[in-house]
């Protein structure tokens, strides 16, 4: 055999065209790869290596076309050809991936021999996270790598900012002068809008003030950022007080400075002072623009004066001012508000006549107003134009009064448009969307259209999502659940109730109702499963669930499983119908199961019924003839504890036929211990089967008892009896026998004959 060997790779030669390399043809012999299976691909362009310790071989170059023409054969792979990585992004995702070590920082070196502005703005532009941006911004000025400039301190203090890492951006904006950079506002501009938005308002303060301390010149924009940064914490004392040192300083405000300090007043409910400064700045001849009345408009529909709002509204259309979709928005909202809906539809018509789209807030706010104000067919209307132009509201709720307000108007189809409208949109739908619907089609008996929907519920498993927030109702899937479980389609009722179980649903409605339904599909084993969850789960469980599933399990020939059912219903607290342990008893009795019935008969009577004496009868009957006698006798003595008497009589003379004389013997010995009133003829049967089966000492025994009580028997039958004890050896009781029979020594017989006779008894 051959083997090739692992170090020295074998080398296949090619016999075919193997002159070429000889010939002088003027094509390259790549020209030549159209005839072979597979052709080499051209090498793709590699990326630099991000870790220098990583080699990869440089592919060969490909041989020049000797006359210069272009390899139009050579085979161009298939897509879009892949932009080779920048050297900024392979640093960020070097910085994402390892930790920031030396290795690291070599690995970065030996990837970019010089840092220019270019790569250091754009790696801090792209780092992954702050920390990342921050640690290369150190590094390069530290290693000298980098001289930092206005620009890229610039753009570390707006990352750390947004970060909300002030103190690191605090120090790196004081130390710009060591490094020979200069400050400019805008640096500072930045700090106070950072400190702002973190809401330490007294930081942004000392910022602007560390300004003139610093020597950097504060314009309007500076005092702009300050007003909006202590209005939003609702400081409106403190604006008014540096607007005027403002104004001291003759720094005139502009436009903007009015917005910013009308809808701060208004934020802090000053709307006298917000009224006076809106003519303060018509005053120093300041014409309001369209973001000036729509603060107003938004201000006064705040607090409900919509005339007010009104009145801005009519002034702005006055000045030539073209109000824009934030405006008709704002005025909808507060419409919607005071409820003056037919007014905010007017506005809403209003607008689309001017050319003016309404916007995702504009129909969020329009639609629940028309919900409350029970107009569905003009909410309907929107929300078709909503799905038309695929707008998505921020606020999803607005879906789930779509949905409750059409099904309590009646229209379910409007109802089920809104969740089509909802998929359409990709908007995620929830578990109690589909409930309220399911609950109302439930309501109004369309139960097709209930589990049309139910179906895509538990296809789609929506109970199931993590991010659900609106959950089914008992309301909604009770209904389903029941009318499932009338209809064959259990397994379905239980595939939705175990996935609302895993979302913590223990109902105990559903729970009974899903037995009911295994039961009556003849799958009691099911919901037997489903009890014993209960049992486990202290789910409170009902009668009625039990008596269906013992019966089912009656019907199917399984009276063992019946009678596990019927323990179960018993143990949690349940008391069964006096027909239910007649059903388990016959089933039990009729598959053979005697001991299994004994043990039912026993729970009845425990629990204090007294019917069923002819089942009780058999029961008993034919425990004693499999020689359960014990038993037999026990169940005998509850029956005589519960004041019920069973008919010694009969089994007395049942047992004597069938020739189980120890049984009848064991019997009537019972019944005489216990002064029963049992007939003297069945005395007689026994001892007649006893002298017939030879047990002349058991036979003996029982007579010295039966005689003992006062009771009479056939003298032929005793002589008959002395014989066979004489026969037998058995002389002693056959003379004490004889002289109690003729009357003599009636001494003796009381107490020695009584020792013999129990002597004898317990010999049998």
């Amino acid at each position: 055999m051959a083997y090739i060997s692992a170090s020295k790779p074998p080398q296949l030669k090619p016999r075919l065209f193997s002159d070429l390399s000889r010939s002088s043809h003027p094509f390259s012999i790549k020209s030549l790869y159209f005839c072979s299976l597979s052709s080499p691909e051209p090498a793709a362009d590699h990326p630099p290596d991000p870790d220098p310790g990583t080699h990869v071989s440089t592919p060969r170059p490909a041989p020049e076309n000797p006359n210069g023409e272009e390899t139009a054969n050579r085979r161009i792979p298939r897509g879009k050809h892949r932009n080779p990585e920048k050297n900024e992004d392979i640093i960020c995702r070097m910085m994402a991936n390892r930790a920031w070590t030396t290795r690291l920082q070599n690995s970065i070196r030996n990837l970019v021999p010089e840092f220019d502005h270019s790569l250091v703005y754009n790696v801090l532009h792209s780092a992954r996270n702050s920390e990342h941006a921050l640690q290369f911004f150190r590094w390069v000025e530290r290693t000298g790598l980098f001289q930092h400039d206005r620009e890229t301190h610039h753009k570390i203090i707006e990352i750390l900012g947004r970060a909300s890492k002030l103190n690191h951006a605090r120090c790196i904006l004081l130390d710009m002068p060591k490094k020979g950079v200069e400050w400019d506002e805008d640096l500072f501009v930045m700090m106070i809008d950072s400190y702002g938005k973190a809401g330490i308002v007294q930081e942004s303060v000392k910022m602007f003030l560390k300004m003139e301390e610093l020597g950097v010149e504060r314009t309007i924009r500076s005092y702009d950022t300050l007003f909006k940064v202590i209005m939003r914490r609702g400081r409106y004392m403190m604006a008014k007080r540096y607007f005027n040192k403002m104004l001291s300083a003759g720094i005139v405000p502009t436009v903007h400075t009015y917005n910013i300090m009308i809808w701060g007043f208004f934020l802090s409910l000053k709307v006298e002072t917000a009224n006076r400064f809106f003519e303060d700045m018509k005053s120093r001849e300041i014409s309001p623009n369209a973001v000036t009345y729509n603060t107003m408009i938004n201000g006064y529909y705040r607090i409900k004066k919509m005339e007010e709002a009104d009145k801005f509204f009519l002034e702005m259309k006055g000045r030539n001012i073209e109000p824009n979709v934030i405006t008709y928005t704002t005025l909808i909202k507060g419409y919607v508000s005071v409820g003056r809906v037919d007014d905010a539809l007017r506005l809403l018509e209003e607008m689309k006549s001017f050319g003016i789209k309404p916007n995702d807030v504009t129909y969020s706010t329009l639609l629940p107003g028309l919900c409350d104000a029970e107009k569905m067919s003009e909410a309907q209307r929107i929300l078709l134009e909503m799905a038309e132009r695929y707008i998505v509201p921020k606020d999803n709720s607005i879906f789930m009064r779509l949905i409750t307000g059409q099904c309590k108007a009646g229209d379910l189809d409007a109802a089920a448009d809104v969740l089509k409208a909802m998929i359409r949109l990709h908007i995620p739908t929830e578990a109690g969307h589909y409930g309220i619907l399911i609950e109302h089609f439930c309501k109004a008996r369309v139960y097709d259209q209930a589990v049309k929907l139910l179906d895509k519920l538990i296809e789609k498993e929506i109970v199931l999502r993590p991010l659900c927030t609106l959950e089914m109702e008992p309301s909604s899937y009770n209904p389903m659940i029941e009318y499932l479980c009338n209809n064959g389609q259990t397994e379905k009722a239980e595939t939705l109730f175990r996935q609302l179980m895993k979302m913590g649903v223990q109902d105990p409605v559903a729970f009974n109702n899903l037995i009911r339904g295994h039961s009556k599909e003849g799958t009691p084993g099911s919901g037997f499963e489903l009890s014993k969850i209960m049992v486990r789960r202290k789910v409170p469980s009902e009668p009625s669930a039990y008596k269906l599933m013992i019966d089912s399990y009656l019907k199917k020939g399984e009276p063992a499983d019946a009678k596990t059912a019927l323990d179960s219903m018993i143990e949690n607290g349940h008391h069964p119908d006096s027909s239910i342990y007649r059903s388990v008893m016959e089933s039990l009795f009729e598959d053979g199961r005697v001991q299994t019935a004994s043990r039912v008969m026993k729970t009845m009577l425990e629990k204090g019924v007294k019917e069923h004496m002819d089942l009780v009868a058999k029961i008993l009957e034919a425990l004693l003839m499999r020689g359960h006698v014990e038993e037999a006798l026990g169940r005998i003595e509850l029956l005589m504890d519960s004041e019920l008497k069973p008919d010694f009589d009969s089994l007395l003379s049942v047992l004597c036929e069938k020739g189980k004389t120890i049984a009848a013997l064991k019997l009537l010995n019972f019944g005489l211990e216990r002064d029963f009133n049992i007939d003297f003829s069945s005395h007689e049967k026994v001892l007649d089967a006893l002298l017939a089966a030879g047990k002349t000492l058991n036979a003996y025994s029982i007579l010295f008892k039966i005689m003992e009580k006062g009771g009479v028997t056939d003298w032929s039958s005793c002589e008959e009896l002395i014989k066979s004890l004489n026969a037998e050896g058995n002389t002693k009781q056959a003379d004490v026998l004889s002289r109690m029979i003729k009357g003599k020594d009636k001494g003796l017989g009381s107490k020695r004959g009584k020792k013999q006779a129990t002597m004898a008894y317990q010999f049998s």
